[in-house]
C-alpha cells in the first residue's frame, strides 16, 4: 500500500479544520504522534492558547488484555479545561480505544464546552462508537490483522506514515 506523505496529509488536515476552530481553540495531543502532529497543527493554525498533550496509559481497558505495560510519559494541559473548545489529536484512529481514555482523562481537568477529534488516518476497525470529527486520509479497507500504521519522526523532526508488519 502507497501512503501520502505525512507533511501532505498533516497540510490537508489543517485546511479541513481551519473554519471550525478559533484561535482560543486548544489542542491536547495523545502521546506521542498524537503530540507531534499537534505541534504541526497548532502552527499551521496559528492558535493563541498553548498546546496541551496527554498520556492515557494509565486510561487504557486493554492494556493488560494486550500484555502491554504503560510507558507514561505525563500529561500537561496547560490551559482551563472547563468551558474551553478542544480538540484531540491523534495520529491514527484504530479500536476507539486511546480515544476513549483520552476523554476519561481530560473529563478529570474539567467540563469542556466541546471536544472533537483529529485524525491524520482512520484505519478502521472501530470497536467504540468514536468517529473524527477532522480526518485527512479514510483508509478504504481495515488493514489485516498484524499490520499496523506509525507515525515516526526522525532526528531532524521530519515525519513519516509507515506500514508496519507485525
Amino acid at each position: 500500500m502507497q501512503l501520502p506523505e505525512a507533511d501532505q496529509l498533516i497540510a490537508t488536515l489543517a485546511e479541513s479544520m481551519r473554519p471550525r476552530v478559533t484561535a482560543d481553540t486548544c489542542l491536547v495531543g495523545i502521546h506521542t504522534g498524537g503530540v507531534w502532529l499537534a505541534e504541526r497543527l497548532h502552527a499551521l493554525l496559528g492558535l493563541s492558547q498553548p498546546l496541551g498533550s496527554i498520556d492515557v496509559s494509565f486510561y487504557r481497558d486493554d492494556y493488560s488484555a494486550k500484555g502491554l505495560h504503560p510507558q507514561p510519559q505525563g500529561s500537561r494541559i496547560p490551559f482551563d479545561v472547563e468551558g474551553s473548545h478542544i480538540v484531540i489529536v491523534d495520529d491514527v484512529l484504530y479500536t476507539g480505544r486511546t480515544t476513549r481514555a483520552a476523554l476519561n482523562e481530560l473529563f478529570d481537568y474539567g467540563r469542556p464546552s466541546q471536544v472533537d477529534l483529529a485524525v491524520l488516518v482512520d484505519r478502521g476497525g472501530r470497536e467504540l462508537p468514536i468517529a473524527a470529527s477532522f480526518c485527512a486520509l479514510t483508509l478504504p479497507a481495515p488493514l489485516p490483522a498484524g499490520q499496523n500504521l506509525q507515525l515516526e519522526r526522525d532526528d531532524s523532526g521530519a515525519l513519516t506514515l509507515r506500514l508496519i508488519h507485525a
